[in-house]
């Protein structure tokens, strides 16, 4: 343009903000998305379920993220060992704080007992109309083979120093002393779980507290009437909601090594792994498993799933 000549309609004191192109310069708000998929705990010697140590690496990658906006966690947990569903909250929530970031959860088919203690590490929760939602409870499970092994005349041989330490032995009958040590466990767990939805959902919750800390679970639209989540909706449409619809969801997956992949292992951190072509589990093993995919079946079947 010569000096001293403007356009034909240019006028200088007038200047839009950003111009089209401009706007789609601007860097994009980014969420980091972790989905916590499966049972908590470790479940057996061939199979792999939600641990601190098998999700760690994917949740401090997710605080790493440039341009971060807030993390969302995607649950889909009917629960688990109450040590890890506490150990992996507590990560996040130190990781939110360090940050100053915000965390959002989405409950998926099932956010219950320890599934539901994860969502609590979230500012809010979220669920669909039909996802379940508490058993704010503990429950300890196993199984009795007293009658078993005498029909197969096998003679259980135990010998301890401690007259305690084979407490709750299956292949034992039960004693009433074992198992009032055993409730006397469970209601403390059971305190704590409690004083952690206490804590992280303060007045926002409006049920009794006899309803809620009963073990017993609702659907998302009952949940949200008694204030244990903060709304219905979905992972993709909430953060579009708060960040605009430019918002890039990044998904985080715990990385595994190649030869583990090479050689058939599951990659997510929610998954149970394979067995490697050419490697033979110990008979002891493979039963292991067998029993601890019994439960893992029927921890879902808790909840109809």
């Amino acid at each position: 343009m010569f000096a001293g000549v403007e356009p034909i309609g240019y006028d200088s004191r007038v200047m839009p903000e950003f111009s089209f192109i401009d706007r789609f310069r601007q860097p994009r708000p980014v969420v980091g998305v972790l989905r916590f998929d499966g049972v908590i705990g470790r479940l057996g010697p061939l199979r792999r379920g939600l641990t601190l140590a098998g999700t760690e690496g994917a949740i401090e990658r997710a605080f790493r993220l440039r341009r971060l906006k807030a993390v969302a966690l995607a649950v889909n947990s009917p629960g688990g060992s109450p040590v890890q569903s506490a150990l992996i909250a507590k990560r996040i929530r130190d990781l939110a704080a360090e940050k100053g970031v915000p965390i959002y959860a989405f409950a998926e088919d099932v956010a219950a007992s320890g599934g539901y203690w994860l969502a609590l590490a979230a500012d809010e929760i979220y669920a669909a109309e039909c996802s379940i939602i508490g058993s704010i409870g503990v429950v300890s499970g196993g199984f009795g083979f007293t009658g078993l092994i005498k029909r197969l005349g096998v003679e259980r041989r135990v010998h301890t120093a401690g007259d305690k330490k084979a407490m709750l032995d299956s292949f034992q009958p039960q004693k009433p002393s074992d198992i009032k040590h055993l409730k006397s466990l469970l209601k403390d767990i059971h305190g704590n779980f409690e004083a952690m939805v206490r804590e992280r959902r303060g007045n926002r919750l409006k049920g009794k507290k006899k309803e809620l800390f009963s073990g017993a679970f609702w659907i998302g639209t009952r949940a949200l009437e008694m204030g244990l989540i903060d709304g219905i909706g979905d992972l993709s449409g909430v953060m579009r909601d708060k960040f605009g619809n430019r918002v890039k969801l990044k998904r985080i997956d715990g990385r595994t090594p190649l030869w583990r992949r090479r050689f058939g292992f599951s990659a997510a951190f929610g998954g149970s792994p394979g067995l490697a072509p050419g490697l033979a589990a110990a008979p002891e093993d493979w039963a292991a498993s067998a029993i601890a995919a019994i439960e893992e079946r029927l921890i879902w079947n808790r909840f109809g799933l």
